[in-house]
């Protein structure tokens, strides 16, 4: 197999921790009111011209950082700040672009991060104004019935032109948040009611929060966590947001990090992070407060004995020494403050719920390296018995792979290391042993990964020949290729699982082995990403991922933007419209390039997907868990928010009981169909969710048993497979016909 000399990523990268902030929805997040404050390091100039450098000479698209491109980025950026474009006026944004939209791109290039600092300073003062008139409107009784209505998503909408336009929209956001805020307590109380009359149904967990706040009270110390984490954002997560945007102009998985992001990219790819090994959430009574929902085993905090479950984290000092109450802290701030080099120490004050303040321990604990040991692949297996065909039930293999991972850090250091195609190749041994009649690989909501463990990972299901195509900006090809002579671990029947969050690597994967006909591919069409980044850790601060290729099925077509489509469709559960590769903004195009000499190891015949199209369908309407995802998918679409959406609490109201009434009819239906009990009324159902879902929470990932909608798709996926007839000799003009339509 051959291999380059970089490791090239494809995975969803996402946009960074401060990005995330500063979008979030109506813009409720306040900063420092003094403005003009951030002043630039010679390491965050020297930053911005790498950055800058890189998009200039050496992105997939050869598109240099001029004045036009400049105007794009400051676009973007505009309205990646305000992207429900509620806070800026249209007078702001003409102002930016006037002052800035001819060099902007030339600034950068300069390393001059002025433009964006003054542009960030406007949307602070702004966001202000906001937090002003809402705490000044929150000390009033506002009538939360009338006639007013509320477009909730605006981005495809004008800038507002007055502040009266402006402020008006902000007092009717502010409305529909109390309302919405109002409901929720009545559904909580309503539920802490059932809780309380039947204590059994909580499993034993405290669920009642018994909060007594208003929801003004709420709204406000909402709007105050968010003001102040807003005014902890650091200069370098700051300048993350301008440098970030610049990279998703280009296209949307080239990406900036700052400092205290950089480190999220190699622990999602690895599976390995050095911290004292728990995880966390905000606490559920209160979410000022940060709770230690479990302990890893074997790592730092359960060795010490001293942190026990359900701790709450009062304050930290991340050197050991300095304590920083963290009380209204986000959990990703709180993460960033425990995670840090192995062997150094990490103090943490902390103490039981419902405990008095004076009962709280003061706990240091040495950071280690903690191996997420559950987020790897799992196999197991399942019994499938076809009526009136199978004379006894079909064992068939599962196996659920997360992401494409590898730890780069240990096989660059000669260590031993996980990766993916090590711990698939331990699986399919295992699985060998008990003899399967079949295999499933899960791929849904797998985001990709290493290009080099999806090109291994194929060579253990195929006999031999090209994997993938990769182009560069330059129009080189290369092509990743399976030459071991033939050997396969596992030569049986075979069927790959996707949904829309099956990315990048996990479309390699698919294509290739439905290309060959090595076995069905079932679910729903794929992302559509088919770029691959690299990885750049040289930067004075941060690091980025930067788009320079793209890859391509052995038949020529790109999986870019159009995605994997399933031989056989099922049940969709994500909203087209607002996921996946052609929802992107700058997405980059579909196309095509040569195919790449391959011999087919089977053929399904267009007859054959046809039938099996037809049966599962049949199948789906009759499956209670099919039949619950289709009617959760309709009650999802009943509002779009994009269109005006009434403010007045009792029409609300009587909208959230219709979608209650609905949902609850779909999920008895369910239960009657499978033999089981079904909820007498609504509060019932959510309370006895909210524990099953708590319990769950709290187990390990390998303990938790399989949601039955989610095994669902297992099933069907291994019925299609066990029915296909890959075996059916197709002409050299159909091959031509089926693989110029994959592509």
């Amino acid at each position: 197999m051959k291999k380059q000399p970089a490791q090239w990523l494809l995975s969803v990268a996402s946009v960074g921790v401060a990005g995330l902030i500063l979008t979030q929805s109506y813009g409720t997040a306040v900063a420092n009111t003094e403005t003009g404050s951030f002043v630039q390091t010679p390491e965050q100039k020297l930053t911005t011209r790498q950055v800058a450098a890189l998009l200039d000479r050496s992105h997939y698209l050869n598109q240099p950082l001029d004045s036009k491109m400049g105007a794009e980025i400051l676009s973007m950026y505009i309205d990646s700040l305000d992207p429900n474009h509620t806070l800026f006026l249209q007078s702001d944004v003409d102002e930016f672009k006037k002052k800035y939209a001819n060099d902007f791109g030339n600034r950068l290039k300069l390393g001059d991060l002025s433009a964006g600092i003054d542009v960030f300073e406007r949307y602070r003062k702004r966001s202000n104004e906001y937090f002003a008139l809402s705490k000044k409107l929150l000390k009033t009784k506002i009538n939360l019935t009338g006639k007013d209505t509320i477009i909730l998503d605006r981005e495809k909408l004008g800038h507002f032109k007055t502040k009266k336009e402006q402020q008006d929209y902000w007092t009717r956001q502010l409305k529909f948040q109390l309302i919405s805020i109002t409901l929720g307590q009545e559904d909580e109380k309503a539920k802490e009611k059932v809780f309380l009359d039947d204590p059994d149904i909580t499993r034993g967990q405290d669920l009642v929060r018994d909060d007594k706040r208003t929801p003004s009270e709420i709204l406000l110390n909402r709007l105050s966590r968010q003001q102040e984490q807003m005014q902890r954002l650091s200069d370098d997560e700051v300048m993350e947001t301008v440098l970030n945007t610049a990279m998703l102009t280009y296209d949307p998985h080239s990406n900036y990090y700052a400092p205290v992001q950089a480190n999220e990219l190699q622990i999602q790819s690895s599976l390995q992070l050095e911290g004292i090994g728990v995880s966390i959430r905000p606490d559920r009574k209160n979410p000022d407060y940060t709770r230690i929902a479990t302990l890893v085993e074997g790592g730092p905090a359960s060795k010490g004995g001293q942190i026990k479950p359900n701790d709450l984290i009062i304050s930290i000092a991340k050197d050991g020494k300095n304590m920083t109450d963290v009380v209204g802290w986000s959990t990703r701030e709180i993460v960033g403050l425990i995670r840090g080099k192995r062997g150094t120490p990490v103090t943490l004050k902390v103490r039981q719920p419902n405990a008095p303040e004076a009962s709280a321990r003061t706990v240091t604990v040495i950071r280690d390296i903690i191996q997420q040991e559950e987020s790897g692949v799992t196999q197991r297996v399942v019994e499938i018995q076809r009526p009136n065909i199978d004379a006894t039930p079909k064992r068939i293999g599962v196996l659920e792979i997360p992401s494409f991972y590898l730890n780069y850090r240990a096989r660059r250091n000669g260590e031993d290391y996980r990766s993916v195609s090590i711990d698939t190749e331990k699986a399919l041994k295992e699985l060998n042993k008990q003899n399967i009649d079949g295999l499933v690989v899960d791929l849904r909501n797998n985001p990709g990964g290493s290009l080099d463990e999806v090109a291994k990972m194929l060579g253990l299901f195929i006999k031999s020949g090209p994997l993938v195509q990769i182009r560069d900006n330059r129009g080189n090809v290369q092509v990743f290729r399976d030459d071991d002579g033939g050997k396969q671990l596992y030569d049986g029947k075979m069927v790959v699982l996707t949904n829309l969050a099956s990315a990048s690597a996990s479309e390699i994967f698919a294509a290739a082995i439905q290309d060959y006909g090595r076995g069905l591919v079932v679910g729903n069409t794929t992302t559509g990403k088919g770029s691959a980044q690299i990885q750049l850790d040289n930067l004075a601060l941060g690091s980025a991922t930067l788009t320079q290729r793209k890859f391509y099925r052995i038949t020529g077509g790109s999986t870019q933007n159009k995605g994997v489509v399933p031989d056989v469709e099922l049940v969709n559960i994500y909203d087209d419209a607002t996921f996946g590769e052609r929802a992107q903004k700058k997405a980059l195009p579909w196309d095509t390039i040569n195919t790449s000499p391959y011999k087919p190891e089977g053929k399904f015949s267009a007859n054959t997907l046809a039938t099996l199209n037809q049966q599962s369908k049949i199948r789906q309407q009759q499956n209670p868990q099919f039949a619950y995802l289709n009617a959760i998918n309709t009650i999802r679409d009943m509002e779009d928010s994009k269109k005006p959406i009434n403010l007045d609490i009792n029409s609300r109201r009587a909208k959230m009981h219709l979608v209650e009434k609905r949902s609850l009819e779909a999920e008895n239906q369910r239960l009657k169909a499978t033999g089981e009990r079904p909820y007498a009324n609504w509060n019932t159902y959510q309370a006895a969710m909210d524990a099953k879902f708590e319990e769950r929470s709290q187990m390990k990932a390998l303990e938790r048993p399989q949601l039955p909608e989610d095994e669902a798709y297992i099933n069907e996926a291994a019925y299609l497979m066990l029915s296909a007839d890959s075996t059916v000799t197709v002409s050299p003009e159909e091959q031509l016909k089926l693989a110029a339509a994959k592509k």
